[in-house]
């Protein structure tokens, strides 16, 4: 029950949060779409896949290393603290979308100095020109500066194992990959859907949802203890219930 619960949390947060995506992975898709120049349509859309599965299998393995700090952190008494954290990341997410406050920016700008140094390994592989470059590009790609992610990363973290952390974040990596197809290969109206305000609105307020039940799990002292220490509704008993760049 947990794992779906983990994938299916995953797959909405990265789902709903596809407006943000659009304006960072959308340009990095568009610029590959360009660099792949002459190459057949199925060939392209190799490409495209294989950058994708790249960028994915680089948030999974995020997913694994945070929860495995988050596990160490738990152990340490620190569990309170860290689904507080995650329900902040959310909210801070939820006002990032809508333009109300940009302190994620914050963190964005922290992510830039690591991805000084991956970048120019990232140029190296441009352009395009086969399906093994583009999943070394996509995986390079995946730790590009993106709130989205650090506030995936931060609901990582607090869930119950490493294997549950891989999970989540490679159930939100697949949530947006719509969005980030839909753009390089898709027309101006599928943008303009995307970019539309009723989307973004909508992802905010699925955020503040989620940042609630997770305060609330924090506060309400529903961990249970380490083994579920994700969310209140992951407990064996419990009835289940059910977030670009981003990339």
């Amino acid at each position: 029950m947990t794992d779906t619960v983990t994938l299916a949390t995953g797959l909405l947060l990265g789902f709903f949060s596809s407006a943000h995506c659009v304006g960072m992975c959308g340009g990095i898709m568009g610029a590959l779409s360009l660099a792949m120049g002459q190459v057949s349509k199925s060939r392209q859309a190799l490409i495209l896949v294989s950058y994708n599965l790249g960028r994915i299998a680089s948030y999974t393995l995020m997913g694994a290393l945070v929860a495995s700090v988050g596990e160490q952190l738990v152990e340490v008494g620190a569990w309170t603290f860290l689904r507080l954290l995650a329900a902040l990341l959310l909210l801070a997410m939820a006002l990032y979308l809508v333009g109300w406050w940009r302190g994620l920016t914050r963190l964005e700008t922290l992510g830039g100095k690591l991805w000084r140094h991956v970048q120019p390994l990232g140029k190296k592989l441009m352009p395009v020109r086969t399906p093994g470059a583009a999943l070394l590009l996509g995986g390079l790609w995946g730790w590009l500066p993106c709130g989205l992610v650090y506030t995936a990363l931060g609901y990582a973290m607090i869930q119950s194992s490493i294997g549950q952390g891989a999970i989540f974040m490679t159930a939100f990596g697949l949530g947006t990959l719509p969005a980030v197809l839909l753009v390089a290969l898709a027309t101006t109206p599928a943008k303009a859907v995307l970019r539309s305000r009723f989307l973004r609105y909508g992802a905010a307020l699925l955020l503040v949802i989620f940042a609630i039940w997770t305060a609330y799990g924090a506060l309400g002292g529903h961990h249970g203890g380490h083994s579920h220490g994700s969310m209140p509704a992951q407990t064996t008993d419990s009835p289940s219930h059910q977030h670009h760049h981003h990339h």
